[in-house]
């Protein structure tokens, strides 16, 4: 590992790899499974790329999802709230479904980095990471949500409860994508955290319903 010779800490870059956008879900799920577990997907960016520079994680191939449509979405679909991976922070923050039917986790969201984190980085994106600094897993543990993966074989849901395995570990396949969150609204909920001045991860988080 390399060293600026003025500031003394360590310079990393990524090592090399591959990048490739997908179109459609299909068209990731196509990627994924022709890279053979050597390809991670990338939207915002924020959780994976850091992991890289530290080389902590080293795919051979990038595979961009962040322009596959209707994976955005913010909906009610007879009573129960489904939530697009790919919605930024910012747009559960500011969603005016999800600030009447969930205000506890529009307000999570709005708490998560600043606001170019917020623009670019996704529900999908956190959630998949599930660095136990983040906001989301809490919500999604007290709102009891299911979270959808769409894999070659179709698609399964999984309770959060069961999703979250530990640290930086989920019930994903290699070859599967997360593609939503659903729950039913929960109007008497909140979110709290203790955070780290800077970054704003999360010390203790707490949500509760």
């Amino acid at each position: 590992m390399a060293y600026h010779s003025r500031f003394r800490r360590p310079v990393v870059i990524p090592s090399a790899f591959q990048y490739e956008r997908a179109t459609s879900l299909e068209d990731a799920l196509s990627k994924l499974k022709a890279s053979a577990g050597a390809g991670k997907l990338i939207a915002g960016g924020h959780s994976l790329v850091p992991l890289m520079k530290l080389r902590l994680s080293e795919p051979t191939v990038l595979i961009d999802i962040a322009r596959i449509p209707g994976l955005t979405e913010i909906g009610d679909l007879d009573g129960v709230i489904e939530i697009g991976a790919l919605a930024t922070h910012h747009d559960v923050a500011t969603s005016p479904l999800v600030r009447d039917k969930c205000p506890a986790l529009a307000e999570a969201a709005g708490l998560i980095g600043d606001p170019q984190v917020r623009n670019r980085g996704t529900l999908g994106g956190s959630l998949a990471h599930a660095d136990p600094a983040a906001d989301y897993p809490a919500m999604m543990l007290a709102l009891e949500a299911d979270i959808h993966l769409a894999g070659q074989n179709g698609t399964r849901f999984v309770p959060a409860a069961d999703f979250f395995q530990g640290v930086l570990t989920v019930d994903l396949a290699p070859d599967e994508v997360l593609v939503k969150v659903t729950f039913t609204p929960k109007r008497m909920a909140a979110y709290a955290k203790l955070h780290q001045r800077a970054s704003r991860f999360a010390l203790v988080g707490v949500a509760a319903v």
